[in-house]
């Protein structure tokens, strides 16, 4: 299904104020594979994230989703095929209530109303989150915003799913349903996370990014239990292996 391809080919990346964000990387994902995104805090993974659904636009090289090329031109159509939940829910959350932020999408691809509803209900249901449809998004705790956010975006039932820190303002049972959630979605995701071990639960493969360069890319236990590796990248074992 080459529609849930994300190729990145030597992308760089330079912020108006001269900072490289990102340097060369290069990497290919297919359909259904899960990839984590780890570095320390400055790596790059944010930036590189953005440049999924043309958030942000590469300074040079070529970001390639599904059979598209990212450009200004193509990424309306773009943004249909990934959903991008982002690390601070006020950054998507701008609706008077849930139920309107969780409609947004469903009502921006043309469907009807009835179709609209049973989007917004089913994707609510999935992050426990039905019972707020009424509320103000600003009246809501930060789990529960998280957990809105995610519902937005798999309202519009994306191919790809790209997630930055995730479970960042979670509960450890909603972090909980979080895991399981992921595992049910089939199609291509890519989670940037300092959360090792949410890294460890749902992800097949690992990318580690060091000053906006791939240092490391391979199966995610083979990256994860390589103790030099993480602590060369500011990074520790996960908590579920440091107590083994």
């Amino acid at each position: 299904m080459s529609h849930h391809i994300v190729e990145f080919k030597n992308v760089s990346f330079l912020y108006p104020d001269g900072t490289e964000a990102l340097r060369d990387i290069s990497f290919r994902i297919t359909h259904g594979e899960s990839v984590g995104i780890i570095g320390a805090n400055g790596a790059g993974k944010s930036t590189l994230l953005l440049h999924i659904n043309g958030y942000l636009m590469p300074t040079s090289g070529t970001v390639n989703i599904g059979d598209l090329y990212l450009t200004r031109q193509t990424r309306q159509e773009i943004r249909r095929k990934v959903g991008v939940v982002f690390q601070n829910p006020d950054d998507q959350l701008f609706m008077p209530t849930v139920y309107e932020d969780v409609a947004f999408g469903p009502l921006n691809l043309g469907m009807d109303e009835t179709a609209v509803r049973e989007r917004v209900e089913y994707a609510l249901n999935l992050v426990s989150g039905l019972e707020l449809q009424n509320k103000p998004p600003h009246h809501l705790s930060c789990g529960q915003k998280s957990a809105v956010a995610i519902a937005s975006v798999i309202a519009v039932e994306p191919d790809i799913l790209a997630m930055d820190e995730p479970a960042a303002n979670l509960d450890p049972r909603s972090r909980r349903l979080l895991i399981n959630l992921l595992k049910t979605f089939e199609h291509s995701k890519i989670i940037a996370s300092h959360d090792l071990d949410l890294i460890m639960d749902v992800c097949h493969r690992c990318i580690v990014i060091k000053e906006g360069t791939v240092v490391a890319d391979g199966p995610v236990m083979e990256i994860l239990t390589n103790k030099k590796l993480l602590e060369e990248n500011h990074l520790e074992l996960p908590l579920s292996l440091q107590r083994r």
